[in-house]
C-alpha cells in the first residue's frame, strides 16, 4: 500500500493519504511521506479494528481478548457513550495517536476514522476538542450523494439510499460541530458504496456525475492485491484501484473537465 500511494502521487493523480499511526508500516509511510513533500497526509484514526498505539495496560476497556482494538463497531460505539471509563481511556488513546502524528514531522491536512469512526458523536466530541492544539483544520465528511452514485455505478440503489438515511443525523450533525469548531470539511465523498472497486470505468462515470462544491473520492491501492490482510476487506480489489489512480484516461478526463485537484489542506483558500 506504501509503494503504490507513493507511485499513484508521483505519476498519477492522488494528492493527498491518510496514515494509520500504529499500523506495522507506519515508519515505512512516514519516510516515504517525507520524500514527498507535496503529498498532503492525514491522520486515520483507529479506534476499532485495529492496533493501538498505547500500550493495552493503559486501555483495557478498549480491547478484545486477543488485544486488540474491539472488532465490533456496535458494542465499542455503546459503549463510548454510556461508561464513564472506556471514554477516559478513549481520548487517552486519541490524544496518544495525534501525538504519534506530531512526532512524525509532517504537517497535518485532515483527519478521518477506520470504518468512519469519528463520526461517533463521543469520538468527534473529543477530536475537535484536542485536534486544533495539534494543527488540525479538516475532517472528512462520509456524505455521498445517493443518485449520482448509482448512476455512475448502475447498482444498488437500495442499500446506497439506506446507507445515507442511516449516516444522515450523524453527517448532519457532525458538520454543524465540524464549521462551530471553526474547521472545514468536504462536501461530498466517493468510495462510501464501492469501497475496494473504485475501478477507472466507475470513476470516469463519477467524474460526469460530479456535484458543486468539494468531493473527495478515496481509494484503497495497493501493488498486489494480498492488501493488509483483512477478512473484512475480502475482495477489495487494491490493484485495480491503483491502476485507476495512474490510469491516463481519469487523469485527461480530470484536466479536461476543468476539475481542480486538491487537498484538505487547500480548503482554507479555495
Amino acid at each position: 500500500m506504501n509503494r503504490a500511494i507513493e507511485a499513484a502521487h508521483r505519476s498519477g493523480i492522488l494528492t493527498a493519504a491518510s496514515l494509520m499511526v500504529g499500523a506495522p508500516a507506519a515508519a515505512d509511510a512516514v519516510e516515504r511521506a517525507r520524500r514527498l513533500p507535496s503529498l498532503r497526509v492525514g491522520l486515520h484514526l483507529v479506534l476499532a479494528r485495529g492496533r493501538p498505539v498505547l500500550p493495552g495496560r493503559y486501555i483495557p476497556a478498549l480491547l478484545d481478548r486477543d488485544g486488540e482494538l474491539e472488532g465490533n463497531l456496535l458494542k465499542a460505539g455503546l459503549r463510548f457513550c454510556f461508561l464513564a471509563h472506556v471514554r477516559q481511556q478513549l481520548e487517552a488513546e486519541i490524544r496518544a495517536q495525534f501525538e504519534a502524528f506530531r512526532d512524525t514531522g509532517l504537517p497535518l491536512d485532515h483527519l478521518n476514522g477506520h470504518n468512519h469512526i469519528h463520526l461517533h458523536p463521543t469520538v468527534l466530541d473529543i477530536v475537535l476538542r484536542l485536534g486544533p492544539r495539534y494543527g488540525l483544520k479538516a475532517v472528512r465528511l462520509p456524505n455521498e450523494p445517493v443518485l449520482a452514485s448509482w448512476r455512475a455505478a448502475k447498482r444498488g440503489l437500495v442499500p446506497r439510499a439506506a446507507l445515507a438515511l442511516l449516516l444522515r443525523p450523524l453527517l448532519r450533525a457532525a458538520r454543524r460541530r465540524i464549521e462551530r469548531a471553526g474547521l472545514r470539511c468536504n462536501d461530498f465523498v466517493f468510495g462510501l458504496n464501492d469501497s475496494g472497486r473504485m475501478t477507472a470505468d466507475l470513476v470516469l462515470a463519477l467524474l460526469r456525475h460530479l456535484p458543486p462544491g468539494v468531493t473527495e473520492i478515496y481509494f484503497h491501492p495497493a501493488t498486489d492485491d494480498a492488501g493488509p490482510g483483512d477478512a473484512r476487506a475480502a475482495g477489495y480489489r487494491y490493484v485495480e484501484e491503483f491502476r485507476t489512480l495512474t490510469d491516463p484516461a481519469v487523469a485527461e478526463r480530470l484536466r479536461g473537465s476543468g476539475i481542480r485537484l486538491l487537498a484538505f489542506g487547500d480548503l482554507e483558500s479555495a
